[in-house]
């Protein structure tokens, strides 16, 4: 199965309503945010800074940037209407906040608009990131920033022994969250070809043990993925997911993905 995120355009009303809470579940857990508050305030945003969120769903990382200091307006950009009125709604309070339905590879803004570019677990659903880098290098700003933190999917894992069953699960997961697992580890040359000098980088590691609340909705898609798929019974998704469910409750219960920030220049 493909990965619902890079045509979400032809997903049903109910499976982007699952998103946008996922989104939210995501943007709540308290290290995604510790991962977000650290490499945003690493940031060297100049004064009045003016901010792109590409791929911005729900906009739970517009608004973290809104908050920023430095930073005069956020626009966030993505192409399904239904999260953007989650996004909207959600940042009723915020005036330096604007949202904007559009493809990552063709946005609707002049050349030379902003001084900083994020994508936030946004490039590996895309199909055509050449196109998404691009289109990055012509909004920005001469000597514009370019910030990108996204899953290193490939490594994405339930397993806590050999031949475990939820490392299944975890592959199949993988298929449907992610348009390219290993765009992480093909982010230096992509970006130097687009134009840009990496000026660095820096590996997270998010392992859910205690709080599983949001790997547990990964495992879940996987199973429904396994499911879907003919590979296995609809029983044994349900029993796949009640073994995550024990593990948890036991104290068991162990899931990690690596994520990987790269910090870019725009070359002259």
């Amino acid at each position: 199965m493909p990965d619902v995120y890079s045509n979400i355009l032809e997903a049903d009303f109910a499976i982007q309503e699952r998103i946008a809470t996922i989104l939210e579940l995501r943007a709540a857990d308290p290290q995604q945010v510790e991962f977000l508050d650290h490499y945003l305030q690493s940031l060297p945003f100049a004064d009045q800074s003016q901010v792109l969120e590409i791929g911005c769903g729900t906009g739970a990382v517009t608004r973290a940037l809104a908050r920023c200091p430095f930073i005069a307006g956020v626009a966030g950009v993505d192409p399904s209407a239904i999260l953007l009125n989650h996004a909207r709604m959600l940042s009723q309070d915020y005036e330096n906040v604007q949202f904007y339905q559009a493809d990552a590879r063709k946005l609707p803004f002049e050349p030379d608009s902003f001084d900083t570019v994020v994508l936030h677990t946004a490039l590996c659903h895309i199909p055509g990131p050449d196109k998404v880098l691009e289109e990055a290098f012509r909004v920005l700003r001469h000597d514009g920033l370019l910030v990108i933190f996204d899953g290193d999917y490939a490594s994405t894992s339930f397993a806590i022994g050999d031949n475990d069953p939820l490392e299944a699960v975890a592959m199949a997961a993988v298929e449907v969250i992610a348009h390219d697992r290993w765009i992480v580890r093909k982010l230096p040359g992509l970006l130097r070809k687009a134009g840009f000098d990496v000026i660095g980088s820096r590996g997270y590691a998010y392992s859910a043990a205690c709080d599983a609340e949001y790997m547990l909705t990964i495992l879940d898609r996987g199973a429904d993925a396994l499911e879907a798929s003919g590979i296995i019974s609809a029983n044994l998704a349900i029993a796949l997911k009640d073994e995550g469910r024990i593990r948890a409750e036991q104290g068991n219960f162990f899931g990690l993905i690596t994520y990987g920030k790269l910090l870019a220049k725009k070359r002259f």
